[in-house]
């Protein structure tokens, strides 16, 4: 296995994961925090998108599809309190921009050589590994952290477990 499939194949169960958490939930289930002072699925969502942009972006630029205007200006540690509905984007469209960044990521992972992966971490991202690969393989962990959250949310509501 090239090690640009086993980037692409670490996507694969956090992504079933995270779709399986909010499958069931409404628009408002999507609003509701876990604990008080923590960030709501829909907040949480548009940060993972956001964050994705900015990382992919750091080193591979003008790769990844633009998020719809003002989107990012939604999903910042200012709007994180929000409470308002009306601020954030529709479930629908929140999964919509995901598939649409995980099928560039994996067309972007495809087209690098195994020494462009190799190439240094940008400074500023050092903290997720030391080179470009290490980048692509914590985006779905992103995804697994915030999804952990999304299982006590689902207790809250009265889902049942899912795993």
């Amino acid at each position: 296995m090239k090690v640009q499939d086993a980037i692409k194949a670490a996507g694969v169960v956090p992504g079933f994961l995270w779709k399986a958490y909010i499958e069931d939930l409404t628009d408002d289930d999507m609003m509701v925090r876990p604990v008080e002072g923590a960030n709501h699925i829909k907040w949480q969502i548009g940060h993972i998108l956001v964050s994705q942009v900015g990382l992919v972006e750091a080193v591979c630029p003008g790769k990844m599809p633009a998020l719809p205007e003002d989107f990012a200006d939604a999903y910042t540690k200012e709007t994180a309190s929000s409470d308002d509905p009306s601020a954030f984007d529709s479930k629908e469209d929140l999964i919509r921009i995901a598939d649409e960044q995980a099928a560039a990521i994996n067309a972007i992972v495809d087209g690098l050589s195994d020494e462009e992966l190799e190439k240094p971490m940008p400074e500023k991202f050092q903290r997720f590994g030391p080179d470009v690969a290490h980048l692509f393989a914590f985006l779905p962990s992103h995804w697994t952290m915030h999804a952990g959250q999304w299982a006590i949310i689902r207790r809250k509501l009265g889902k049942p477990p899912l795993f």
